[in-house]
């Protein structure tokens, strides 16, 4: 968030610049205040919280214009403190330093405006007793890399602050070893590849990434073909950079987005050639098949390299397996 040398910590403050102009107020705001969801904002505006050159707007859809003076009056969180939830984990390794969990689709990594419990931090907190909410963010505590909402697969949090300190180098270095797994549309020609297109916020919708050359930032995404069904493909995918939404653009960009996604990807599957279980095991994917399935990283105590692994969900596996039955009857 950027906010005025002197402003209030529940202040939002800004002076829009011309990357900003003819957005719309909520899209603008969601972008600059971090972690903020759109609909969190949509609520301040409309309960006059956010002020446009001195006057209180309440139009969510106002557009933005280069020099426009933006306050919002953020309310405090329900609570000051993170509690402890006692929500399911799949913790695949515990030990003093780290926790690595297999994170479910639907789970938010840490609270954020709009989204105070129900978190990851919230399950942690709930499970490792001894967690010392190391880093300097309260409000995601030992969080060194993110998952989206709807992305599912391991990730590794801090116990320590030591340990926050030493994978939040190697994350800043991308020098964790990630590959995902992405069931998308269609089939690549080619059996691998590289994808490699800046990308940056939509001119057409601000709220979406997108590769773009206007303000991107440079970001490049290695792929390989695991197995192909005709209508669909199963990829391998490892990240040099760590964009916003990047596997999910580029896949998009490339031609052959993800399924499951409503953002970027495909949901409907009525016109496709499928039997009548693939397409329901299709229909069934709860949000998009995108699946972090491992994750490698120097041990911050023993300074040896660890790697973890997880199967992909049930949802994604039963669109696997549907679609593999398909193409040997086919």
């Amino acid at each position: 968030m950027r906010r005025g040398s002197d402003v209030p910590p529940n202040l939002f403050e800004d002076i829009v610049v011309e990357a900003y102009e003819k957005y719309r107020l909520d899209v603008y705001l969601a972008d600059e205040i971090e972690d903020a969801s759109r609909s969190f904002i949509k609520k301040l505006i409309k309960e006059g919280r956010v002020t446009v050159n001195g006057g209180v707007c309440t139009r969510p859809g106002r557009t933005m214009t280069a020099g426009d003076k933006v306050t919002v009056d953020i309310p405090p969180p329900p609570s000051t403190d993170i509690l402890p939830e006692n929500i399911p984990l799949d913790i695949l390794y515990e030990d003093a330093e780290v926790v690595v969990v297999n994170k479910p689709s639907g789970l938010v990594v840490h609270p954020a405006p709009g989204n105070y419990t129900g978190t990851l931090v919230n399950a942690i907190l709930y499970h490792c007793k001894d967690f010392v909410r190391p880093g300097g963010d309260s409000a995601r505590p030992g969080i060194v890399h993110r998952l989206d909402k709807d992305t599912s697969g391991v990730l590794v949090v801090a116990k320590t602050p030591a340990a926050f300190a030493a994978l939040s180098e190697q994350a800043r270095a991308h020098s964790f070893d990630r590959r995902y797994l992405a069931l998308v549309r269609g089939e690549f020609k080619e059996n691998r590849g590289v994808i490699s297109a800046s990308i940056g916020r939509s001119l057409a919708d601000p709220a979406r990434m997108a590769v773009t050359g206007i303000g991107g930032r440079e970001a490049v995404t290695r792929f390989e073909v695991l197995d192909r069904f005709g209508v669909a493909s199963l990829l391998s995918v490892e990240l040099e950079t760590g964009r916003t939404h990047q596997i999910r653009v580029h896949l998009r960009f490339a031609g052959h987005p993800v399924l499951g996604d409503p953002v970027y990807g495909v949901t409907d599957y009525a016109s496709w050639k499928l039997s009548d279980r693939a397409r329901s095991a299709l229909q069934g994917l709860h949000g998009q098949a995108l699946h972090a399935e491992r994750l490698g990283f120097v041990h911050p105590a023993t300074g040896k390299t660890v790697t973890f692994t997880a199967s992909v969900p049930s949802d994604f596996q039963q669109a696997l397996d549907a679609l593999r039955l398909s193409r040997q009857t086919q």
